[in-house]
Protein backbone atom coordinates (compact mmCIF):
# COMPACT_ATOMS: atom_id res chain seq x y z
CA UNK A 1 0.00 0.00 0.00
CA UNK A 2 3.08 2.51 0.89
CA UNK A 3 4.06 2.41 -3.05
CA UNK A 4 0.54 3.75 -3.85
CA UNK A 5 0.59 6.57 -1.26
CA UNK A 6 1.00 9.11 -3.61
CA UNK A 7 -1.73 7.96 -5.67
CA UNK A 8 -4.15 7.43 -2.27
CA UNK A 9 -2.80 11.15 -1.59
CA UNK A 10 -4.56 12.56 -4.77
CA UNK A 11 -7.76 10.52 -4.35
CA UNK A 12 -7.81 11.80 -1.02
CA UNK A 13 -7.92 15.46 -1.85
CA UNK A 14 -10.79 14.87 -4.35
CA UNK A 15 -12.71 13.49 -1.61
CA UNK A 16 -11.87 16.02 0.64
CA UNK A 17 -12.97 18.75 -2.13
CA UNK A 18 -15.90 17.47 -2.86
CA UNK A 19 -16.94 16.73 0.79
CA UNK A 20 -17.25 20.66 0.56
CA UNK A 21 -14.48 21.97 2.42
CA UNK A 22 -12.46 25.47 1.17
CA UNK A 23 -9.95 24.50 -1.24
CA UNK A 24 -6.97 25.79 -0.09
CA UNK A 25 -7.60 23.82 3.44
CA UNK A 26 -8.39 20.61 1.47
CA UNK A 27 -5.08 21.22 -0.05
CA UNK A 28 -2.41 22.15 2.31
CA UNK A 29 -4.14 19.54 5.40
CA UNK A 30 -4.05 16.50 2.63
CA UNK A 31 -0.43 17.33 2.20
CA UNK A 32 0.47 17.70 5.84
CA UNK A 33 -1.50 14.32 6.94
CA UNK A 34 0.59 12.42 4.30
CA UNK A 35 3.72 14.06 4.43
CA UNK A 36 4.23 12.94 7.97
CA UNK A 37 1.94 9.64 7.84
CA UNK A 38 4.76 8.57 5.16
CA UNK A 39 7.40 9.84 7.15
CA UNK A 40 6.06 7.49 10.08
CA UNK A 41 6.31 4.78 7.24
CA UNK A 42 9.37 5.13 6.14
CA UNK A 43 8.58 6.50 2.37
CA UNK A 44 8.97 10.51 3.09
CA UNK A 45 12.04 12.91 3.52
CA UNK A 46 10.13 15.05 6.21
CA UNK A 47 13.19 17.69 5.39
CA UNK A 48 11.88 18.17 2.04
CA UNK A 49 9.14 20.68 4.00
CA UNK A 50 12.11 22.86 4.29
CA UNK A 51 11.64 23.93 0.96
CA UNK A 52 8.50 25.41 1.49
CA UNK A 53 9.58 28.82 3.06
CA UNK A 54 11.66 29.35 -0.05
CA UNK A 55 8.27 28.49 -2.41
CA UNK A 56 6.44 31.06 0.02
CA UNK A 57 9.12 33.83 -0.70
CA UNK A 58 9.42 33.01 -4.53
CA UNK A 59 5.62 33.32 -4.81
CA UNK A 60 5.20 36.67 -2.52
CA UNK A 61 8.06 38.14 -4.59
CA UNK A 62 6.78 36.72 -8.18
CA UNK A 63 7.11 40.16 -10.22
CA UNK A 64 4.66 38.32 -12.72
CA UNK A 65 1.91 37.26 -10.05
CA UNK A 66 1.67 40.94 -8.82
CA UNK A 67 -0.04 41.57 -12.45
CA UNK A 68 -3.01 39.43 -11.02
CA UNK A 69 -4.63 41.79 -7.99
CA UNK A 70 -4.72 44.36 -10.43
CA UNK A 71 -6.24 42.99 -13.12
CA UNK A 72 -8.70 41.69 -11.05
CA UNK A 73 -9.07 45.75 -9.24
CA UNK A 74 -9.47 46.44 -12.98
CA UNK A 75 -12.32 44.71 -13.73
CA UNK A 76 -13.96 44.94 -10.21
CA UNK A 77 -14.18 48.89 -11.24
CA UNK A 78 -15.55 48.18 -14.21
CA UNK A 79 -18.19 45.94 -13.11
CA UNK A 80 -19.29 47.96 -10.15
CA UNK A 81 -19.33 51.48 -12.02
CA UNK A 82 -21.91 49.58 -14.15
CA UNK A 83 -19.59 50.42 -17.18
CA UNK A 84 -20.15 46.65 -18.02
CA UNK A 85 -23.93 47.37 -17.48
CA UNK A 86 -24.12 49.79 -20.09
CA UNK A 87 -22.42 48.01 -22.79
CA UNK A 88 -24.33 45.20 -22.63
CA UNK A 89 -27.51 47.07 -22.54
CA UNK A 90 -26.56 49.17 -25.41
CA UNK A 91 -25.17 45.81 -27.91
CA UNK A 92 -28.54 43.92 -26.89
CA UNK A 93 -30.29 47.31 -28.35
CA UNK A 94 -28.08 47.17 -31.39
CA UNK A 95 -28.33 43.54 -32.48
CA UNK A 96 -31.89 42.84 -31.01
CA UNK A 97 -34.14 42.57 -33.96
CA UNK A 98 -31.73 39.81 -35.87
CA UNK A 99 -32.64 36.26 -35.08
CA UNK A 100 -30.63 35.44 -32.65
CA UNK A 101 -29.29 38.81 -32.24
CA UNK A 102 -29.47 39.34 -28.23
CA UNK A 103 -27.01 36.21 -28.61
CA UNK A 104 -24.93 37.46 -30.71
CA UNK A 105 -25.01 41.03 -28.30
CA UNK A 106 -24.33 39.13 -25.33
CA UNK A 107 -21.62 37.29 -27.17
CA UNK A 108 -19.99 40.42 -28.33
CA UNK A 109 -20.03 42.37 -25.37
CA UNK A 110 -18.75 38.88 -22.92
CA UNK A 111 -15.65 39.50 -25.59
CA UNK A 112 -15.04 42.77 -24.72
CA UNK A 113 -15.46 42.07 -21.34
CA UNK A 114 -12.82 39.52 -21.14
CA UNK A 115 -10.36 41.48 -22.71
CA UNK A 116 -11.28 44.85 -20.73
CA UNK A 117 -11.94 42.46 -17.36
CA UNK A 118 -10.77 39.05 -17.49
CA UNK A 119 -13.21 38.15 -14.30
CA UNK A 120 -15.25 35.15 -14.76
CA UNK A 121 -17.77 35.69 -12.07
CA UNK A 122 -18.48 39.33 -12.52
CA UNK A 123 -19.35 38.62 -16.25
CA UNK A 124 -21.57 35.79 -15.83
CA UNK A 125 -23.32 37.58 -12.70
CA UNK A 126 -23.62 41.32 -14.64
CA UNK A 127 -25.27 39.22 -17.63
CA UNK A 128 -27.55 36.67 -15.46
CA UNK A 129 -28.77 39.87 -14.12
CA UNK A 130 -29.48 42.25 -17.02
CA UNK A 131 -29.21 39.91 -20.25
CA UNK A 132 -30.68 36.56 -18.98
CA UNK A 133 -34.21 38.57 -18.08
CA UNK A 134 -34.21 40.37 -21.31
CA UNK A 135 -33.97 37.35 -23.60
CA UNK A 136 -36.55 35.33 -21.32
CA UNK A 137 -39.08 37.97 -22.18
CA UNK A 138 -38.20 37.52 -25.81
CA UNK A 139 -39.18 34.35 -25.79
CA UNK A 140 -35.46 32.70 -25.72
CA UNK A 141 -35.60 28.92 -24.52
CA UNK A 142 -34.12 29.27 -20.83
CA UNK A 143 -31.48 26.53 -21.77
CA UNK A 144 -30.40 28.78 -24.86
CA UNK A 145 -30.62 31.77 -23.17
CA UNK A 146 -28.40 30.52 -20.27
CA UNK A 147 -26.14 28.50 -22.12
CA UNK A 148 -25.10 31.77 -23.72
CA UNK A 149 -24.99 33.70 -20.65
CA UNK A 150 -22.66 31.36 -19.30
CA UNK A 151 -20.20 30.25 -22.01
CA UNK A 152 -19.84 33.89 -22.93
CA UNK A 153 -18.81 35.18 -19.55
CA UNK A 154 -16.22 32.42 -19.28
CA UNK A 155 -14.45 34.11 -22.81
CA UNK A 156 -12.69 36.31 -19.78
CA UNK A 157 -10.36 33.08 -19.09
CA UNK A 158 -8.94 32.90 -22.59
CA UNK A 159 -8.57 36.17 -24.04
CA UNK A 160 -6.37 38.47 -22.37
CA UNK A 161 -5.52 39.94 -20.21
CA UNK A 162 -6.58 37.36 -17.93
CA UNK A 163 -5.86 35.12 -14.75
CA UNK A 164 -5.89 31.86 -16.08
CA UNK A 165 -2.63 33.21 -18.11
CA UNK A 166 -1.19 34.74 -15.91
CA UNK A 167 -0.92 31.68 -13.63
CA UNK A 168 -0.38 29.66 -17.11
CA UNK A 169 2.63 31.56 -18.03
CA UNK A 170 4.42 30.92 -14.64
CA UNK A 171 3.80 27.76 -14.46
CA UNK A 172 4.74 26.86 -18.51
CA UNK A 173 7.99 28.62 -17.85
CA UNK A 174 8.94 26.98 -14.73
CA UNK A 175 8.06 23.63 -16.46
CA UNK A 176 10.27 24.94 -19.83
CA UNK A 177 12.71 25.68 -17.98
CA UNK A 178 12.66 22.07 -16.08
CA UNK A 179 12.73 20.54 -19.26
CA UNK A 180 15.51 22.19 -20.13
CA UNK A 181 17.57 21.73 -17.11
CA UNK A 182 16.83 17.95 -18.15
CA UNK A 183 18.14 18.31 -21.19
CA UNK A 184 21.53 19.14 -19.79
CA UNK A 185 21.20 23.23 -21.10
CA UNK A 186 22.14 24.87 -18.39
CA UNK A 187 21.61 28.61 -20.07
CA UNK A 188 17.90 28.28 -20.25
CA UNK A 189 15.04 30.46 -22.35
CA UNK A 190 12.19 31.74 -20.11
CA UNK A 191 8.98 32.57 -21.23
CA UNK A 192 6.66 35.86 -20.58
CA UNK A 193 3.13 36.32 -19.51
CA UNK A 194 3.22 38.72 -23.22
CA UNK A 195 4.03 35.50 -25.47
CA UNK A 196 0.62 33.79 -23.65
CA UNK A 197 -1.28 36.55 -24.19
CA UNK A 198 0.11 37.03 -27.31
CA UNK A 199 -0.49 33.17 -28.28
CA UNK A 200 -4.62 33.45 -27.02
CA UNK A 201 -5.61 36.35 -28.96
CA UNK A 202 -6.40 34.16 -32.27
CA UNK A 203 -7.41 30.80 -30.23
CA UNK A 204 -9.78 33.64 -28.46
CA UNK A 205 -11.22 35.07 -30.98
CA UNK A 206 -11.46 31.89 -33.14
CA UNK A 207 -13.73 30.81 -30.14
CA UNK A 208 -16.14 33.80 -30.17
CA UNK A 209 -16.37 33.02 -33.61
CA UNK A 210 -17.36 29.35 -33.30
CA UNK A 211 -20.35 30.74 -31.11
CA UNK A 212 -21.52 33.41 -33.27
CA UNK A 213 -21.92 30.85 -36.03
CA UNK A 214 -23.80 28.47 -33.82
CA UNK A 215 -25.99 31.04 -33.05
CA UNK A 216 -26.66 32.13 -36.46
CA UNK A 217 -27.37 28.70 -37.29
CA UNK A 218 -29.71 27.78 -34.60
CA UNK A 219 -31.47 31.26 -35.25
CA UNK A 220 -32.03 29.60 -38.55
CA UNK A 221 -32.77 26.31 -38.64
CA UNK A 222 -34.83 26.66 -34.57
CA UNK A 223 -35.76 30.59 -34.57
CA UNK A 224 -38.33 29.43 -32.36
CA UNK A 225 -35.18 29.33 -29.61
CA UNK A 226 -34.25 32.18 -30.54
CA UNK A 227 -37.01 35.11 -31.44
CA UNK A 228 -36.48 38.75 -32.26
CA UNK A 229 -36.02 41.30 -29.56
CA UNK A 230 -39.67 42.62 -28.92
CA UNK A 231 -40.31 45.89 -31.73
CA UNK A 232 -40.50 48.23 -28.84
CA UNK A 233 -37.38 47.83 -28.07
CA UNK A 234 -35.12 51.17 -28.78
CA UNK A 235 -32.56 51.12 -30.88
CA UNK A 236 -29.29 53.08 -29.93
CA UNK A 237 -28.28 56.66 -31.40
CA UNK A 238 -25.05 56.21 -32.80
CA UNK A 239 -23.36 58.47 -30.12
CA UNK A 240 -24.46 56.39 -27.55
CA UNK A 241 -23.00 53.49 -29.55
CA UNK A 242 -19.85 54.92 -29.18
CA UNK A 243 -20.04 56.16 -25.77
CA UNK A 244 -20.12 52.54 -24.83
CA UNK A 245 -18.42 50.72 -27.02
CA UNK A 246 -15.26 52.99 -27.15
CA UNK A 247 -13.48 53.39 -24.07
CA UNK A 248 -13.86 49.89 -22.72
CA UNK A 249 -12.25 49.12 -26.54
CA UNK A 250 -9.47 51.72 -25.67
CA UNK A 251 -8.60 50.59 -22.56
CA UNK A 252 -7.68 47.34 -23.99
CA UNK A 253 -5.48 48.52 -26.38
CA UNK A 254 -3.77 50.43 -24.34
CA UNK A 255 -3.19 47.50 -21.86
CA UNK A 256 -2.55 44.95 -23.95
CA UNK A 257 -0.89 47.06 -26.60
CA UNK A 258 1.51 48.47 -23.91
CA UNK A 259 2.75 44.62 -23.04
CA UNK A 260 2.67 43.06 -26.50
CA UNK A 261 4.52 46.37 -27.90
CA UNK A 262 7.28 45.82 -24.84
CA UNK A 263 6.47 49.45 -23.67
CA UNK A 264 5.28 47.73 -20.07
CA UNK A 265 5.70 44.57 -18.29
CA UNK A 266 2.21 42.70 -17.71
CA UNK A 267 2.22 44.04 -13.60
CA UNK A 268 3.10 47.68 -14.96
CA UNK A 269 0.09 47.45 -17.84
CA UNK A 270 -2.13 46.17 -15.09
CA UNK A 271 -1.44 49.24 -13.22
CA UNK A 272 -2.61 51.08 -16.27
CA UNK A 273 -5.86 49.14 -16.85
CA UNK A 274 -6.72 49.93 -13.44
CA UNK A 275 -6.31 53.24 -13.27
CA UNK A 276 -8.33 53.26 -17.01
CA UNK A 277 -10.76 51.74 -15.33
CA UNK A 278 -10.75 54.62 -12.33
CA UNK A 279 -10.53 57.54 -14.88
CA UNK A 280 -13.81 55.88 -16.73
CA UNK A 281 -15.65 55.78 -13.86
CA UNK A 282 -15.16 59.27 -13.06
CA UNK A 283 -16.16 60.00 -16.64
CA UNK A 284 -19.18 57.99 -16.22
CA UNK A 285 -20.41 59.26 -12.75
CA UNK A 286 -20.23 63.11 -14.64
CA UNK A 287 -17.37 64.45 -12.35
CA UNK A 288 -16.14 67.05 -14.84
CA UNK A 289 -15.80 64.89 -17.17
CA UNK A 290 -13.85 67.18 -19.73
CA UNK A 291 -11.34 67.38 -17.44
CA UNK A 292 -11.23 63.71 -16.57
CA UNK A 293 -11.20 63.43 -20.44
CA UNK A 294 -8.27 66.47 -20.89
CA UNK A 295 -6.00 64.65 -18.09
CA UNK A 296 -6.76 60.62 -19.58
CA UNK A 297 -5.56 62.71 -23.04
CA UNK A 298 -2.33 63.81 -21.15
CA UNK A 299 -1.70 60.85 -19.71
CA UNK A 300 -1.81 58.84 -22.98
CA UNK A 301 0.49 61.32 -24.55
CA UNK A 302 3.06 61.94 -21.78
CA UNK A 303 3.26 57.85 -21.73
CA UNK A 304 3.65 57.87 -25.75
CA UNK A 305 6.28 60.67 -25.89
CA UNK A 306 8.09 60.13 -23.10
CA UNK A 307 9.05 56.47 -24.77
CA UNK A 308 9.88 58.03 -27.93
CA UNK A 309 11.72 61.01 -26.76
CA UNK A 310 12.84 60.10 -22.77
CA UNK A 311 13.98 62.98 -20.91
CA UNK A 312 16.45 62.35 -18.19
CA UNK A 313 16.15 65.87 -15.93
CA UNK A 314 18.93 64.41 -13.34
CA UNK A 315 21.88 64.90 -16.08
CA UNK A 316 24.03 68.20 -15.94
CA UNK A 317 24.17 68.81 -19.81
CA UNK A 318 20.42 69.42 -20.73
CA UNK A 319 19.74 71.50 -23.46
CA UNK A 320 17.25 74.06 -23.45
CA UNK A 321 15.20 71.81 -25.51
CA UNK A 322 15.13 68.74 -22.99
CA UNK A 323 14.54 71.05 -20.45
CA UNK A 324 11.08 72.39 -22.34
CA UNK A 325 10.60 68.76 -22.82
CA UNK A 326 10.22 68.10 -19.42
CA UNK A 327 8.26 70.86 -18.18
CA UNK A 328 5.88 69.61 -20.71
CA UNK A 329 5.80 66.38 -19.21
CA UNK A 330 5.56 67.51 -15.53
CA UNK A 331 2.53 69.41 -16.44
CA UNK A 332 0.95 67.05 -18.55
CA UNK A 333 1.82 64.26 -15.37
CA UNK A 334 0.34 66.89 -13.21
CA UNK A 335 -2.89 67.11 -15.23
CA UNK A 336 -3.33 63.49 -15.53
CA UNK A 337 -3.07 63.50 -11.14
CA UNK A 338 -5.45 66.29 -11.05
CA UNK A 339 -8.25 64.06 -13.05
CA UNK A 340 -7.30 60.69 -11.30
CA UNK A 341 -7.92 62.41 -8.03
CA UNK A 342 -11.03 63.85 -9.24
CA UNK A 343 -11.96 60.19 -10.33
CA UNK A 344 -11.09 58.98 -6.99
CA UNK A 345 -12.63 60.81 -4.77
CA UNK A 346 -16.25 60.22 -7.19
CA UNK A 347 -15.33 56.46 -6.95
CA UNK A 348 -15.16 56.61 -3.45
CA UNK A 349 -18.19 58.97 -2.30
CA UNK A 350 -20.07 56.44 -4.42
CA UNK A 351 -18.61 53.49 -2.72
CA UNK A 352 -17.26 51.71 -6.06
CA UNK A 353 -13.53 51.40 -4.82
CA UNK A 354 -14.54 50.31 -1.61
CA UNK A 355 -16.75 47.48 -3.51
CA UNK A 356 -14.36 47.00 -5.93
CA UNK A 357 -11.36 46.67 -3.25
CA UNK A 358 -13.06 44.15 -1.41
CA UNK A 359 -14.15 41.63 -4.43
CA UNK A 360 -10.14 42.16 -5.52
CA UNK A 361 -9.11 41.19 -1.88
CA UNK A 362 -11.37 38.30 -2.12
CA UNK A 363 -10.79 36.91 -5.04
CA UNK A 364 -6.83 37.39 -4.74
CA UNK A 365 -6.71 35.71 -0.97
CA UNK A 366 -8.53 33.14 -2.89
CA UNK A 367 -5.78 32.53 -6.00
CA UNK A 368 -2.66 32.60 -3.74
CA UNK A 369 -3.67 30.55 -0.80
CA UNK A 370 -4.35 27.87 -3.41
CA UNK A 371 -1.07 28.58 -5.06
CA UNK A 372 0.42 28.39 -1.68
CA UNK A 373 -1.04 25.11 -0.40
CA UNK A 374 -0.77 23.86 -3.78
CA UNK A 375 3.30 24.38 -3.62
CA UNK A 376 3.01 22.43 -0.13
CA UNK A 377 0.97 19.45 -1.72
CA UNK A 378 3.08 19.38 -5.13
CA UNK A 379 6.08 19.07 -3.00
CA UNK A 380 5.19 15.81 -1.00
CA UNK A 381 3.72 14.59 -3.94
CA UNK A 382 7.07 14.58 -5.11
CA UNK A 383 8.41 12.74 -1.94
CA UNK A 384 6.41 9.98 -2.57
CA UNK A 385 7.49 9.58 -5.96
CA UNK A 386 4.43 10.94 -7.20
CA UNK A 387 6.39 12.92 -10.02
CA UNK A 388 8.67 9.84 -11.59
CA UNK A 389 5.24 7.42 -11.07
CA UNK A 390 3.70 10.44 -13.71
CA UNK A 391 6.51 10.49 -16.01
CA UNK A 392 6.67 6.90 -16.17
CA UNK A 393 2.92 6.65 -17.01
CA UNK A 394 3.25 9.79 -19.79
CA UNK A 395 6.66 7.70 -21.67
CA UNK A 396 4.88 4.15 -21.72
CA UNK A 397 1.55 5.40 -23.32
CA UNK A 398 0.66 4.04 -26.18
CA UNK A 399 0.96 6.63 -29.05
CA UNK A 400 4.35 8.73 -27.94
CA UNK A 401 4.50 12.33 -27.12
CA UNK A 402 0.54 12.38 -28.82
CA UNK A 403 -0.94 9.90 -26.89
CA UNK A 404 0.38 11.24 -23.80
CA UNK A 405 -0.73 14.68 -25.03
CA UNK A 406 -4.01 13.18 -25.28
CA UNK A 407 -3.94 11.29 -21.95
CA UNK A 408 -2.93 14.81 -20.90
CA UNK A 409 -5.47 16.82 -22.15
CA UNK A 410 -8.74 13.98 -21.23
CA UNK A 411 -7.25 13.78 -17.34
CA UNK A 412 -7.45 17.93 -17.36
CA UNK A 413 -11.03 17.56 -18.63
CA UNK A 414 -12.09 15.21 -16.30
CA UNK A 415 -10.54 17.37 -13.80
CA UNK A 416 -12.06 20.19 -14.46
CA UNK A 417 -15.43 18.15 -13.38
CA UNK A 418 -14.39 19.14 -9.96
CA UNK A 419 -11.71 21.07 -9.40
CA UNK A 420 -10.93 25.13 -10.47
CA UNK A 421 -8.65 25.74 -13.08
CA UNK A 422 -6.25 27.30 -10.20
CA UNK A 423 -5.94 23.49 -8.93
CA UNK A 424 -5.41 22.27 -11.74
CA UNK A 425 -2.81 24.38 -12.89
CA UNK A 426 -0.76 24.62 -9.86
CA UNK A 427 -1.06 21.10 -9.02
CA UNK A 428 -1.41 19.21 -12.17
CA UNK A 429 0.44 20.87 -14.58
CA UNK A 430 3.50 21.04 -13.08
CA UNK A 431 3.86 17.24 -12.97
CA UNK A 432 2.75 17.05 -16.31
CA UNK A 433 4.13 19.28 -18.42
CA UNK A 434 7.66 19.13 -17.69
CA UNK A 435 7.24 15.83 -19.61
CA UNK A 436 5.73 16.37 -22.40
CA UNK A 437 7.84 19.32 -23.17
CA UNK A 438 10.38 17.07 -23.44
CA UNK A 439 8.65 14.79 -25.48
CA UNK A 440 8.74 17.76 -27.88
CA UNK A 441 5.27 19.85 -27.82
CA UNK A 442 5.92 23.88 -28.09
CA UNK A 443 5.32 24.98 -24.40
CA UNK A 444 3.19 28.43 -26.10
CA UNK A 445 1.19 25.95 -28.00
CA UNK A 446 1.23 23.26 -25.08
CA UNK A 447 -0.22 26.03 -22.94
CA UNK A 448 -2.86 27.35 -25.21
CA UNK A 449 -4.14 23.98 -25.29
CA UNK A 450 -4.68 23.47 -21.66
CA UNK A 451 -5.87 27.14 -21.35
CA UNK A 452 -8.97 26.37 -23.74
CA UNK A 453 -9.42 22.74 -21.88
CA UNK A 454 -9.11 24.77 -18.21
CA UNK A 455 -11.91 27.27 -19.37
CA UNK A 456 -13.89 24.17 -20.12
CA UNK A 457 -13.86 23.38 -16.33
CA UNK A 458 -16.25 26.48 -15.91
CA UNK A 459 -18.94 24.92 -17.60
CA UNK A 460 -18.74 20.95 -16.83
CA UNK A 461 -21.07 19.85 -14.45
CA UNK A 462 -21.80 19.17 -11.65
CA UNK A 463 -18.83 21.75 -10.36
CA UNK A 464 -18.32 24.46 -13.06
CA UNK A 465 -18.13 27.60 -11.49
CA UNK A 466 -20.03 29.74 -14.27
CA UNK A 467 -23.10 27.40 -13.99
CA UNK A 468 -23.08 28.51 -9.82
CA UNK A 469 -22.70 31.56 -10.72
CA UNK A 470 -25.75 32.12 -13.18
CA UNK A 471 -27.77 29.76 -10.50
CA UNK A 472 -27.43 33.21 -8.05
CA UNK A 473 -28.02 35.67 -10.69
CA UNK A 474 -30.55 33.96 -12.60
CA UNK A 475 -34.66 34.25 -12.30
CA UNK A 476 -36.57 32.07 -10.55
CA UNK A 477 -38.33 30.45 -13.25
CA UNK A 478 -35.05 29.32 -15.15
CA UNK A 479 -34.11 25.93 -13.01
CA UNK A 480 -30.46 23.99 -12.57
CA UNK A 481 -31.05 21.20 -15.12
CA UNK A 482 -31.56 23.88 -17.84
CA UNK A 483 -28.78 26.21 -17.20
CA UNK A 484 -26.70 22.24 -17.06
CA UNK A 485 -28.36 21.36 -20.45
CA UNK A 486 -27.76 25.02 -22.16
CA UNK A 487 -23.78 24.34 -21.47
CA UNK A 488 -23.63 21.44 -23.58
CA UNK A 489 -23.65 22.13 -27.05
CA UNK A 490 -21.09 25.44 -26.03
CA UNK A 491 -19.02 22.31 -24.10
CA UNK A 492 -18.62 20.65 -27.84
CA UNK A 493 -17.63 24.12 -29.21
CA UNK A 494 -14.92 24.19 -26.60
CA UNK A 495 -13.28 20.58 -27.55
CA UNK A 496 -13.69 21.59 -31.48
CA UNK A 497 -12.02 24.86 -30.55
CA UNK A 498 -9.07 22.59 -29.02
CA UNK A 499 -9.16 20.61 -32.05
CA UNK A 500 -8.59 23.76 -34.05
CA UNK A 501 -5.73 25.21 -32.20
CA UNK A 502 -4.30 20.78 -32.37
CA UNK A 503 -4.82 20.66 -36.08
CA UNK A 504 -3.12 24.11 -36.45
CA UNK A 505 -0.53 25.14 -34.40
CA UNK A 506 -0.09 28.41 -36.28
CA UNK A 507 -3.15 29.90 -34.45
CA UNK A 508 -1.47 29.76 -31.17
CA UNK A 509 1.92 29.94 -32.44
CA UNK A 510 2.60 32.88 -35.52
CA UNK A 511 1.60 35.95 -33.72
CA UNK A 512 3.86 35.10 -30.49
CA UNK A 513 6.72 34.66 -32.95
CA UNK A 514 5.79 37.44 -35.02
CA UNK A 515 6.04 39.88 -31.93
CA UNK A 516 8.76 38.37 -29.85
Amino acid sequence: MTEYLDVIMFGALMGAILLGFPVSFSVAGVAIFFAYYGWVVGVMDISLLGAMGQRVFGLLSNEVLIAIPLFVMMGAVLEKSRIAEELLDTMGRLFGQLKGGLGISVVLVGALLAASTGIVGATVVAMGMIALPTMLRAGYDPRVASGIVCTAGTLGQIIPPSTLLIILADVMSNAFQQAQYEQGKFSVEALSVGQYFAAAIIPGLTLVALYLIYILIRGVLRPQDMPSAPPGLARPAPAEIIRAIVPPVLLIFAVLGAILGGVATPTEAASVGAIGALLMAGHRLGVNPRLILLGTGALVVVGVLAGLFPVRLQRSDLGAGSLIAGAGYALMVLLGAVAIILALRAALRERIVQQALDSTLTMTAMIFATILSAGMFSLVFIGLGGEERVAGILNNLPGGPTGALVFSMLFIFVLGFFLDFVEISVIVLPLVAPTLILMGHDPIWLGILIAINLQTSFLTPPFGFSLFYLRGAAPKEVTTGQIYAGVVPFIGLQVIGVLLVWSFPGLATWLPSAIF
